[in-house]
C-alpha cells in the first residue's frame, strides 16, 4: 500500500454502522468490510481488499476488529 494515511474504524453505532476515517477526513458509515474497502478505494487506496483489511497494521480498529459490527 503506497499511501500511509492513518485509517481509523470507529466502534459500532446502535444500528451496526462504523464510521471510517482516512487521514483527517471521515469517508462515511460502513456496515461491513466491503463498505470499508470501497471507502478506502475512493480515498485512493486502490489495492484495498478484504484480506488486507483483516491483517493491515495501518488500520486502527476501535471497539472491536473487522468482524465486529454489532453494538
Amino acid at each position: 500500500m503506497a499511501d500511509a494515511q492513518p485509517i481509523v474504524i470507529y466502534p459500532p453505532t446502535a444500528d451496526g454502522g462504523r464510521r471510517v476515517r482516512v487521514g483527517d477526513r471521515f469517508r462515511g458509515m460502513a456496515y461491513g468490510l466491503l463498505d470499508v474497502v470501497e471507502f478506502l478505494r475512493l480515498a485512493g487506496l486502490e489495492d484495498a481488499e478484504e484480506a488486507w483489511l483483516r491483517q493491515s497494521e495501518l488500520i486502527e480498529w476501535r471497539g472491536g476488529g473487522p468482524d465486529v459490527w454489532d453494538h
